[in-house]
């Protein structure tokens, strides 16, 4: 059988990705690539050539077991999304769990992700952490929120730059204005930027100044405080409607 490697490829500086990738691809069989024109490109800044396969979203449940078909017929097979690890809000995810099935050997090479270098550059606790990636577009979206609302990790969220003021402002609704947060943008590339303060400082930044490139967004979670405040006050809304109810009957008795 061959094996499956899922490569990492730069999100912005090319020099980014690893020499190990670099020596994957030229050795490999054939290459899944998310798109094949960014991959080109990739490929021939380092001189690379090797046949390549769209694989993105929209075909992979149809392509899967051709490849995995592929694989088991020894062939070496590469997978890169357009940027990133390829598994992580990309492709990659059902071909490796089908190969795994299969009894086919996966090797994940380490390398460029966004979340990371957005997560520890955040000032925000990056012990423990949860990654939310992209948040539904619209059904579910209020529904995934609420779910994080009593989220005490660090929480990761990927944005388009057209959502990114929505999600601001959402994000206030749900987790408070004075919840710190960092947006991080263009990643790797020239015009990286981290925004840092609180949901409404950041939110104030980008009604003001037009959110451009790709965005990570990290948020602090719950704090203990918080959380105390929070039961204590919730505690107190159940027990209210207890007191009245014992208040009319211990009146009613007396009467």
């Amino acid at each position: 059988m061959g094996t499956l490697f899922l490569v990492p490829t730069p999100v912005g500086n090319l020099e980014d990705i690893t020499a190990r990738a670099l020596r994957v691809l030229r050795e490999c069989d054939l290459i899944l690539a998310e798109d094949t024109r960014t991959s080109g490109n990739l490929l021939r800044h380092f001189e690379i050539q090797k046949p390549m396969l769209s694989y993105h979203k929209f075909n992979e449940h149809q392509t899967v077991c051709k490849v995995v078909e592929r694989l088991k017929g020894g062939e070496n097979i590469a997978v890169v999304s357009d940027a990133g690890t390829p598994g992580i809000s990309d492709p990659g995810f059902l071909v490796a769990r089908e190969a795994v099935k299969s009894g086919i050997e996966v090797i994940t090479l380490p390398g460029a992700t966004a979340f990371v270098p957005a997560l520890v550059s955040s000032g925000l606790p990056c012990d423990r952490f949860c990654f939310e990636g992209f948040l539904p577009q619209k059904k579910g979206r209020q529904t995934r929120l609420e779910a994080l609302r009593a989220e005490e990790r660090t929480m990761i969220f990927y944005e388009s730059p057209h959502r990114v003021v929505k999600a601001l402002q959402q994000f206030a609704e749900v987790f408070g204005e004075d919840r710190q947060c960092s947006a991080c943008r263009e990643i790797s590339k020239l015009h990286e930027e981290s925004i840092r303060g609180t949901i409404a400082e950041v939110l104030a930044h980008f009604i003001e100044t037009e959110p451009r490139g790709e965005f990570v967004i990290v948020v602090a979670g719950r704090d203990e405080d918080a959380a105390k405040q929070e039961t204590s006050q919730e505690e107190q809304k159940t027990q209210e409607p207890e007191k009245k109810h014992f208040s009319k009957y211990r009146n009613k008795q007396l009467s």
